[in-house]
């Protein structure tokens, strides 16, 4: 018989692969799959695992291992090698022990739209100390569990749910990577009472957008064991944070907060680097925006202007108050920047295009320099740099940052630039949700505090 050299060589190759992965598990290396991150910080929370949910590989930082002979580069794998060879037990498991050290922290989510379901699928497959214990969502006219695992389950433009999921119908749970998260039915925050469900101590996380004030949010403070709330849309006379920039300005005893726009988060990182750098005069922000659920289908009736007409088929003029909420998280820019936008038929990833006055004459060259330092450097988990000649908006899907400089696409005259900005509005701004999220949750800790929730209250 003729050996077979082909099949000799894939069962060695993957018997190497699941002994590098079993020894990572043993307790000798820091280094394991499909994440990796280190213990909480109050200031930054790195991540490093891609938390799209189309299986990039992970990328492994030297600056977080303890070094070993063996190259970082060599243990990378992407969540369905771990989940394809070792199976889903010990996938969770990997995540388990990768989780950072401390007290884990309640989070429920109040919505369950577009923004709600990637924050649950990041939420259950990322080590972080955040537990999704519960999700609230309207009384249907018929059971609806089943229609909400599939919707999760499945995503058109992000792909299947990375790991297990499946359901409990007696206590009305999804059982998502090993965690109970209950399907929660109520028509105002105030119906809710979250210690029935054995939830106590939680940050509510409204995704739903009709509660935008101080006062209409404190309306979650009052159901039974919820401590906190945060928006994921602007919020009005509250703190609006954009997760890397101005994240110095939680405070532990913070009770509301919003996590600003998709957009905000795009460009502020940029500017905040533009004007450290090379001071801002003025400017204009023009974002070309995916269509989203707020654009009719078809054309139909709408109480904004154009937004009646069809989404999918039309280039749609529209508004943004990027413009005015960049202040709120860069104070020194009030006043400086105007901003529109266009919707386009596209289902995920936007692009901002900023056209800027500098105090400072330079050249694209510098200020591509400036962006690479720091999407390298303290803004590494909210800044990503491209500088392919080939990107368009699909290679942006799944981005985990804020916003993506397109490098190739910088121009300078003088004083005058003109600077182009990737992200995808739905992932990469779900990810800047999750880490102010653990930010709060962390200066909490570090303050000592402990929330009296309304279930103390009562």
């Amino acid at each position: 018989k003729k050996t077979n050299y082909a099949l000799v060589g894939s069962i060695a190759v993957n018997m190497a692969l699941v002994g590098a992965i079993c020894f990572s598990l043993s307790g000798a290396s820091n280094v394991a799959a499909p994440a990796m991150r280190t213990a909480p910080r109050v200031a930054s929370m790195s991540r490093t695992m891609p938390m799209s949910m189309a299986g990039q590989r992970v990328s492994v930082r030297p600056k977080m291992i303890q070094r070993r002979e063996m190259k970082a580069e060599a243990l990378s794998y992407t969540v369905d090698d771990i989940r394809g060879m070792l199976g889903d037990d010990v996938a969770n498991q990997i995540l388990a022990k990768n989780t950072p050290t401390g007290p884990e922290r309640n989070v429920v989510l109040y919505g369950f739209g577009r923004i709600g379901r990637l924050l649950a699928r990041i939420i259950t497959t990322i080590p972080t100390n955040l537990k999704l214990k519960g999700i609230v969502v309207r009384q249907p006219k018929k059971p609806d569990l089943e229609k909400r695992l599939e919707l999760i389950k499945r995503d058109s433009v992000h792909g299947p749910f990375r790991g297990t999921i499946s359901m409990d119908e007696a206590d009305n749970a999804l059982i998502m990577n090993g965690q109970k998260v209950r399907l929660i039915y109520a028509n105002q925050p105030e119906e809710v009472d979250y210690t029935k469900y054995g939830i106590n101590d939680a940050i509510v996380i409204d995704n739903t957008g009709v509660w935008r004030d101080d006062e209409g949010l404190a309306k979650h403070l009052s159901s039974k064991g919820a401590a906190q709330v945060i928006l994921t849309a602007p919020g009005k006379g509250v703190k609006n944070i954009v997760a890397g920039v101005n994240s110095d300005v939680i405070e532990g005893s913070d009770k509301i907060l919003s996590a600003a726009s998709c957009t905000t988060n795009a460009v502020v990182p940029a500017l905040s680097v533009l004007h450290k750098k090379f001071g801002i005069v003025s400017g204009h922000i023009e974002t070309v925006h995916s269509f989203t659920n707020d654009q009719n289908l078809i054309d139909n009736y709408h109480k904004a202007d154009r937004r009646g007409r069809a989404g999918p088929l039309n280039m749609v003029i529209s508004e943004t108050g990027a413009g005015k909420a960049v202040a709120v998280a860069l104070p020194e820019l009030a006043g400086k920047l105007t901003a529109s936008a266009i919707r386009v038929p596209t289902p995920d990833v936007s692009i901002a295009v900023m056209i800027l006055d500098l105090e400072k004459s330079t050249t694209a060259e510098e200020i591509n320099a400036a962006f690479k330092s720091e999407a390298t450097g303290t803004l590494d988990d909210n800044l990503g740099y491209s500088d392919s000649k080939e990107a368009v908006s699909l290679d942006f899907i799944g981005s985990t940052h804020a916003g993506e400089v397109d490098a190739l696409a910088t121009k300078c005259t003088g004083n005058s630039c003109i600077v182009y900005v990737w992200y995808d509005n739905e992932n990469g701004y779900s990810n800047q949700v999750v880490r102010v999220v653990e930010q709060w949750a962390a200066k909490q800790e570090a303050a000592g505090l402990k929330f009296e929730a309304a279930e103390a209250m009562a």
